[in-house]
């Protein structure tokens, strides 16, 4: 099975076409952090990801650069020669599913917690539900 899952932020505007044959398709690239830092640096992976039909349409439409999202789907490595003759390599991520996990209109920034209760926001007992 082929089949990865990324939770990162876009680092750019995503680009969208349609193909000759007039199939829609959003092309962005998320950088996903490493744990590891090296020299006290964090480090960070860069994915292509290809959103296809309305999928794309979506993408499109709701994501812009520093957007958290999670994607899904099979994964492929391609190999070419570059200009200097050096042989490198793309990893593209074919999105089956989107999340997107940033508010809207947020693209850089988390949302602002009241962290006078330690952390948690604090509520008061009338507005829970049971």
């Amino acid at each position: 099975m082929n089949k990865l899952t990324i939770i990162g932020n876009l680092t750019k505007d995503p680009e969208s076409h349609t193909t000759a044959e007039g199939k829609s398709v959003c092309n962005f690239s998320v950088a996903v952090n490493r744990k590891k830092k090296i020299d006290g640096q964090p480090e960070a992976d860069f994915f292509r990801v290809s959103a296809w039909g309305k999928l794309s349409e979506l993408c499109s439409k709701y994501l812009n650069k520093g957007r958290k999202v999670c994607v899904v789907g099979p994964v492929s490595i391609d190999t070419y020669t570059a200009q200097d003759g050096t042989t490198r390599s793309n990893l593209e991520v074919y999105a089956e599913e989107v999340e997107f996990l940033s508010p809207a209109g947020n693209s850089t920034q988390a949302p602002a917690a009241d962290t006078s209760a330690g952390g948690f926001t604090a509520v008061e007992t009338g507005e829970l539900p049971f």
